[in-house]
């Protein structure tokens, strides 16, 4: 029974209504007495943050193009409505049917950054399901809660609260689980009777069946797997990009959202092998879409939505090898029908004139690149492979193609960093705005404007970086100081520092790198009032502290030690196709600051082409 009549005259009293009522061009309703198996996805996050995310477009179409399979999409409702649910015992539902998440077979989660996983199990509380895997009894008539996504690199603090994970790329494993959920269900099977035989799909990692011991100093000491779940479970990978599944149209919102465009993925992975990256690990190997592929399905989206901004989606969009051509085949269609085309995540050591005369949607008012760091020195560190010469001739192109803006991404904090590499930012910066004014065609009249954003390093699992310390507090301010007293006050004005709050990136370390422990601390944060947490005004970490304290936990055994090569890290079991041997290898060169050439180049034997069984190009 949908829950429209309890809503609607709630509607007026919230911010942004739209994002409550579905009904949007696109979304998929069916007849629920007809449909097998029906699954909520879950987005951790506002309507308008997870409207914009791509896989869950992927994973709509795919799973509703089976007329017995039906997928609807589910949101965390902002503080002001949830409110109103609570007080009006309303639970959480899904937008195309207005029935409540708890009714559902499947309910799946997909985690994009550990500063969800409050909102996780808020979520979890608003629908009245139990948080607990093993307090949802043993029948199947309780929903399966599931999740994918990068942080499943690492799902351990979130393990005792989600009956599985799925590892990998979900296009072609979701079917398989549903398959399996039907066949089970149609036998009477139980819950733990799915789940032994979910674990034998390659990719599904059900933490039940798993124990983990721990040492006396509180690192892990084994993780042993019940009865026959595999020792190890390896990621899923779609191995050709032309023939797996791509949406022809997307649902189109009422209200605006983050990204309210097209999006076609042009290819998945990264040659690069930045250091600090772990994105650009966990997506290998390199796999891209041929020009033809691409032209049809920009056509299909644009045509069947009705957008005219089309972006590209990818770690390194001008990494590839085909670009030139691709946007040869488009550029017709596109200044024909009027759609303006974004190539986000480009890199300055491939950067064209003619790739810049493409970029229409930023209307030639910055352009945004990501230096890292201030010296070569640190650069070579973490593998970066630009060049302060790539830098330049980059930042004089667009300044002679009418930029005055130039937005540049760094890192505070990174192994080996020096106070003279932080130096190095402020005389980078300097350096441009120099630039800018010796370069012949820049804007005239206008004043070039350098802004500079600094993130706190957090080292990640299944990067070479893995073993390093996260800086600590005092470090990390004095080290902010010096890059403002490193400004000269002539360039105060034309140049803008700023950066994110050191809690914020202590506490992602600690959920990225930590083991089933940390469930505790995150229930008790929850439980404190923590979701949101990637929202500065919803993040509080006095109430993090807290938990950590009534736990008995602490944030610097997780983010700031050191990690020995030999550890048994939390999530050792989960095998995302990169050697850790090659990880060790790739963070002894970082602290000699030798680099590694990219893929293209030499294959650097991260292990992936040995465990797919060909080579990666």
């Amino acid at each position: 029974m949908g829950v429209l009549s309890q809503i609607e005259p709630l509607l007026m009293r919230v911010q942004k209504p739209a994002q409550y009522i579905g009904g949007e061009m696109g979304s998929v309703v069916k007849d629920a007495s007809k449909v097998d198996v029906r699954f909520a996805f879950c987005f951790p996050d506002t309507y308008e943050i997870g409207m914009s995310h791509l896989g869950m477009k992927i994973l709509y179409s795919l799973i509703n193009a089976r007329d017995n399979y039906w997928c609807e999409r589910v949101f965390a409702p902002d503080e002001d409505f949830e409110a109103l649910m609570r007080a009006h015992q309303i639970p959480l539902y899904a937008l195309e049917s207005l029935t409540p998440v708890r009714t559902f077979d499947l309910v799946g989660f997909t985690l994009q950054y550990e500063l969800s996983y409050t909102t996780v199990l808020n979520m979890l509380d608003l629908a009245g399901i139990p948080l607990h895997a093993d307090q949802r009894g043993d029948s199947l008539a309780v929903p399966l809660v599931f999740a994918g996504g990068p942080c499943v690199c690492n799902p351990e603090p979130l393990a005792p609260f989600f009956d599985f994970f799925i590892l990998g790329e979900g296009e072609e494993v979701n079917l398989e689980v549903m398959d399996l959920y039907l066949l089970m269900k149609q036998k009477g099977a139980s819950r733990a009777e799915f789940l032994r035989a979910a674990a034998q799909i390659p990719g599904i990692y059900v933490p039940s069946l798993y124990e983990v011991t721990y040492h006396e100093d509180g690192t892990v000491a084994a993780i042993t797997p019940k009865g026959d779940a595999p020792q190890t479970v390896q990621k899923r990978v779609v191995d050709d990009m032309d023939q797996v599944f791509y949406p022809e149209t997307f649902v189109v919102p009422y209200m605006e959202i983050v990204h309210d465009r097209a999006v076609e993925e042009v290819l998945r992975g990264c040659i690069r092998g930045c250091r600090f990256c772990q994105a650009g690990f966990l997506y290998r190997p390199f796999r891209e879409k041929s020009p033809e592929t691409i032209e049809r399905q920009c056509r299909s989206l644009c045509d069947s939505t009705g957008y005219q901004e089309l972006s590209f989606s990818s770690l390194s969009t001008s990494d590839h090898s085909r670009l030139e051509e691709t946007l040869q085949r488009l550029m017709p269609y596109f200044e024909e029908n009027r759609i303006n085309l974004t190539l986000p995540s480009l890199r300055v050591d491939n950067f064209s004139r003619e790739l810049m005369e493409r970029i229409q949607g930023v209307r030639k008012s910055s352009l945004t690149f990501a230096p890292e760091a201030g010296t070569q020195r640190l650069r070579d560190v973490i593998n970066k492979n630009v060049t302060e010469e790539e830098i330049f001739r980059t930042a004089a192109l667009a300044f002679s193609g009418g930029f005055s803006n130039v937005k540049l991404y760094f890192m505070m904090g990174l192994p080996t960093e020096t106070m003279e590499d932080v130096a190095g930012i402020a005389t980078l910066a300097e350096r441009l705005i120099d630039l800018f004014y010796e370069t012949a065609g820049h804007p005239k009249g206008k004043q070039v404007q350098i802004s500079i954003s600094c993130a706190t390093f957090v080292p990640k699992p299944c990067t070479p970086f893995v073993f390093e310390p996260q800086v600590a507090q005092d470090e990390l301010l004095a080290r902010q100081q010096h890059l403002i007293d490193c400004i000269s006050s002539r360039n105060r004005k034309k140049i803008k520092v700023s950066w994110h709050a050191y809690e914020i990136s202590l506490l992602e370390a600690v959920l990225a790198r930590g083991d089933r422990r940390l469930s505790r601390v995150i229930e008790h944060a929850w439980q404190l009032g923590c979701k949101f947490d990637s929202w500065s005004e919803h993040f509080h970490y006095a109430r993090w502290a807290q938990a950590f304290e009534e736990t008995g936990l602490s944030p610097a055994f997780y983010a700031q030690r050191t990690r020995p090569y030999t550890e048994i890290f939390p999530w050792e079991h989960l095998d995302y196709l990169v050697d850790k041997d090659f990880l060790i290898r790739e963070n002894q060169l970082a602290h000699t600051a030798v680099t590694t050439p990219h893929c293209r180049q030499k294959c650097a034997g991260c292990g992936v082409n040995r465990r797919i069984g060909r080579a990666c190009f």
